[in-house]
Parts: structure tokens; C-alpha cells; sequence
């Protein structure tokens, strides 16, 4: 059996309808995950947001501090932090009016999931979009 934030439907609608990724943790280091998973989803057409405490530009995208100093709609927030620092950007992205929270691999916060949830936003925890696209991706085989 999936967990509820690994479902499959939810997965494809938010790889497929939200076009812009707030990447928090997102800096300018190639090496770090959050660097491979931001540039993917550039190539695959998506914007993404750098959200990081030095707020540096990041694959040609501004920075921001924190995702409330965004100035324009965020999509999806990717989270790049560990479990225990995760929940706060749950919250943040149901205060700024997201559509979606995706925490990376190994992040797992059951009470961050249900908050969100409860606000209307699909969750997926626990994924990599880079290794879900090509089975839930826009144009994948279905």
C-alpha cells in the first residue's frame, strides 16, 4: 500500500500543474542535491525560485530570503530541509497560497502533511520529482 503522500494521482498533479517551484534550500552549489533536482526541472520547462537565507541568484532565477518575500504566485514548494525543520515551510507555503508541497527524499513530517492537507494543498513527501517524472510526468505513459 502507497502512503497518502506518495499517491500517485497527486504526484502527477502537481509535476504536471505547477509550473512554478519555490526550491528551498536551493544555493549556488552544483554538487548539492537541491542544485541536480532545480536545474531538472528548469530543462523540463518549470520556474524555479531559489529560497535561501543569503537569497543568491541560482541558475539565472533571483533569490529570496524566505518564501513571504516572494513577490509573485508560487505553485509548489520543494523542500530541501531535514524532517525536523520541514514542517515550518509546510506552513509557510499554506500561508503564501501554494498549491502544492513536495519535501525531497528521507523528509517525513506526518503532522506537517495533515496541516497542509487540511488547508487544501496536495502533499508528497519522501519523493525525488526527478525520479517520479518519468512514470508521472507531464507526457508520460499512463
Amino acid at each position: 500500500m502507497t502512503e497518502p503522500w506518495g499517491e500517485p494521482g497527486k504526484i502527477r498533479r502537481i509535476l504536471a500543474g505547477c509550473d512554478t517551484w519555490a526550491v528551498v534550500g536551493l544555493a549556488d552549489h552544483p554538487h548539492r542535491a537541491a542544485h541536480g533536482v532545480a536545474r531538472f526541472l528548469q530543462r523540463r520547462g518549470k520556474r524555479i525560485v531559489p529560497v535561501h537565507p543569503d537569497a543568491e541568484p541560482v541558475l539565472g532565477e533571483q533569490g529570496y530570503p524566505t518564501l513571504a518575500d516572494i513577490p509573485f504566485p508560487v505553485d509548489c514548494v520543494d523542500v530541501f530541509r531535514r524532517s525536523e525543520a520541514a514542517g515550518r515551510f509546510a506552513d509557510e507555503a499554506v500561508a503564501i497560497g501554494a498549491k502544492a508541497v513536495w519535501f525531497q527524499l528521507d523528509v517525513v513530517d506526518e503532522a506537517a502533511y495533515e496541516r497542509a492537507t487540511a488547508a487544501g494543498l496536495d502533499v508528497v513527501m519522501d519523493r525525488c520529482p526527478v525520479i517520479e517524472w518519468p512514470a508521472s510526468g507531464p507526457r508520460a505513459a499512463r
